[in-house]
């Protein structure tokens, strides 16, 4: 029952926050788990697209909690809203409490100041039953369920009969994150229901939400092969059309020294032109987080700042962590050369240079292929970011009159916009091209039209080198003092 009001209130909160930025350029897709017991409708989370703004927004769709081993999305959350501050961003919890759920044993608790705080983690309020003796109480009406800060259920008395009583006889149910696995994330299509579960639910996020996925990740469960393997069959074709790259954390237990990361990558199929793979774990706020979660907002917040456009490489950007470390804690140092040679495999890594930065420029696909487009993590970007917006520019075109003024309004449309971003330094080239000959009578009368759309993406300046050379005869110069002053 919702509470009626009548009078003066007052609500504290926080210090202020800014504004975060905002773009979709680098729009995150998170798959994991989320405290969804501490929602506000814990149903409506799960496997959906829920967007959300702020780190409030989040506690009230999602839930959070510290324990970002149980819930892993919390990781996300906080690099997201707290290390980055960049919004919108994109969760699908897989937690479902109809599924991964255990039942609490009847306990008997004392009250103290009219409130009793359960035991139990994760209970659900929906679940709990409250007796006093022999009579059930009713929620809303004898009594009221909160949540403490720490995430604990707090039953407080409101009624006579229940404030009267000494002790009440507890019982309930609450969310097992334990028993969430691979196969959940994985996910699939469920033909007797009809609905999608786990990665599969990436299909929703453009039909739901009007945006288009560009970094999707799974921190806390990329690292294992079998999840990777569907992340990657998935990001080259998101509804049949749509293409983004995928943040692949590589196994920290499984490659402890930077010299086992290259045979990790290469035994368990982590290259994929579409995939980013990224080593070791890192410590965010004085907790272990995966690598990926804070290297999808750092892009995401690049791309915002760079007006909502993917073509710098997020190579050598602040990662905003205090440590680089494995699964067990033990911190990683390494140098120029070593991190280099995580480059040299198309790995992603951490190298401090006043303060932790992202090192590497290259997709998990190189040296496999030297492919510019492929190779080049802001190219690969920039090309799938390029193809996602044609089609969400262009669709209102589809089933037009496939005459000469829809072939000259494409065009047309298409070079003023690749030339703003030419005249704006985000692209080295761009052009679009109708090509007569290519759109033959026959393709004509099957309804099909052909258009090559050319563009340049600048590389990035990864090998800077200077020439430093001894030249005599400044030396000669000053010792003679025939050198002129400079």
């Amino acid at each position: 029952m919702e509470e009626y009001r009548h009078g003066i209130r007052v609500e504290e909160e926080g210090s202020y926050v800014a504004e975060p930025s905002t773009g979709t350029a680098g729009l995150q897709v998170i798959f994991g788990t989320a405290p969804i017991n501490l929602a506000a409708a814990p149903e409506a989370a799960v496997n959906t697209p829920v967007i959300c703004r702020t780190i409030k927004d989040a506690q009230e769709k999602l839930g959070y909690s510290d324990d970002y081993k149980k819930y892993t999305l919390c990781q996300s959350m906080n690099a997201s809203f707290q290390a980055f501050n960049i919004a919108p961003v994109v969760f699908i919890n897989v937690l479902d409490p109809a599924k991964h759920k255990k039942e609490n044993a009847e306990k008997e608790y004392t009250i103290v100041n009219g409130q009793v705080t359960l035991e139990e983690e994760g209970i659900l309020k929906k679940s709990v039953k409250v007796r006093s003796g022999e009579e059930i109480l009713i929620p809303d009406t004898d009594y009221l369920l909160s949540f403490d800060t720490s995430g604990k259920l707090t039953v407080t008395m409101i009624s006579e009969k229940a404030m009267s009583a000494v002790k009440i006889n507890v019982s309930s149910a609450s969310i097992a994150p334990e028993l969430v696995t691979a196969e959940d994330i994985i996910g699939g299509y469920d033909a007797e229901t009809g609905k999608e579960y786990g990665l599969e639910v990436i299909r929703q996020v453009y039909p739901k939400t009007g945006m288009t996925p560009a970094l999707f990740m799974a921190p806390g469960w990329s690292h294992k092969p079998e999840v990777a393997a569907v992340m990657i069959a998935k990001s080259g074709a998101i509804n049949g059309a749509f293409m983004a790259e995928c943040l692949l954390d590589i196994d920290t237990e499984g490659a402890r020294k930077y010299t086992d990361v290259e045979n990790w990558k290469k035994e368990n199929g982590y290259s994929d032109t579409h995939a980013i793979a990224l080593w070791p774990k890192v410590i965010l706020n004085d907790r272990p987080v995966y690598f990926s979660a804070v290297y999808g907002a750092m892009a995401a917040y690049w791309d915002a700042q760079n007006d909502d456009v993917p073509d710098i490489s997020p190579s050598n950007m602040l990662a905003n962590v205090e440590a680089a470390v494995l699964e067990d804690g033990t911190e990683i140092f390494m140098d120029r050369q070593q991190a280099n040679v995580l480059n040299g495999a198309g790995i992603v890594t951490l190298l401090y240079e006043a303060g932790w930065r992202a090192w590497g420029n290259n997709t998990s696909a190189f040296p496999d292929t030297m492919e510019l487009k492929d190779r080049w993590i802001n190219c690969r970007r920039v090309f799938s970011w390029v193809a996602n917006s044609l089609i969400t520019t262009y669709h209102e075109k589809v089933d037009s009159p496939a005459n000469y003024r829809l072939i000259e309004n494409i065009c047309d449309s298409e070079n003023i916009r690749l030339n703003s971003y030419v005249s704006a330094g985000k692209l080295a080239g761009g052009r679009i091209e109708y090509n007569e000959e290519e759109n033959s009578v026959e393709n004509m009368l099957n309804g099909q039209v052909i258009f090559h759309v050319y563009i340049a993406a600048y590389t990035p300046a990864e090998d800077i080198l200077f020439i430093l050379k001894f030249d005599p005869e400044m030396l000669k110069d000053s010792l003679t003092g025939t050198g002129g002053a400079s």
